[in-house]
């Protein structure tokens, strides 16, 4: 192999391991009874705290595709750090806040948000240790969690996920 096709290796995995996240995502089959919005059931201030959160997780995402593709480890561990540590919810909640998500929100909705923080720790150690190809399988993995997720809890924001 060229050491140029080497170089392109890691972007060609970061995209396919992108667009096979999305469309396995797209192709998992969601009935009436699964697309959910949590969305409606939450407080306004969980609802705020949540979007705050996932505003956050989609900026710093937007930047590790870019620092993935540049080959930038440091970059890609300081970000999949930030998502991991971003859990606004759990930090910004008191336990009254805490009883009501746990009222609103069924229990899977927590395990797959925990599923996608672990995801980032992966992600945040791959980079550590420079392995450029676990970075893109793991990002892949984390965004194909965020669209089962919303597929699942987010309808009302992303119809078109549902279709």
């Amino acid at each position: 192999m060229t050491s140029a096709a080497k170089k392109t290796n890691p972007i060609r995995l970061a995209v396919s391991s992108l667009a096979v996240g999305i469309v396995l995502s797209a192709a998992l089959p969601v009935t009436a009874e699964q697309a959910q919005p949590v969305s409606p059931e939450l407080t306004p201030k969980l609802r705020d705290l949540l979007r705050k959160e996932m505003l956050s997780v989609e900026d710093a995402s937007h930047q590790i595709m870019s620092y993935l593709i540049a080959g930038d480890d440091d970059n890609v561990e300081k970000l999949a750090q930030k998502i991991h540590d971003s859990f606004i919810l759990q930090q910004s909640m008191t336990p009254e806040d805490k009883q009501d998500l746990m009222a609103a929100v069924p229990e899977d909705f927590v395990t797959q948000d925990r599923a996608f923080h672990a995801l980032s720790a992966d992600l945040v150690e791959a980079a550590r240790k420079g392995d450029r190809p676990a970075q893109h399988q793991k990002f892949g993995e984390m965004i194909q969690a965020c669209s089962a997720c919303h597929t699942q809890y987010a309808t009302d924001r992303f119809p078109k996920l549902s279709e």
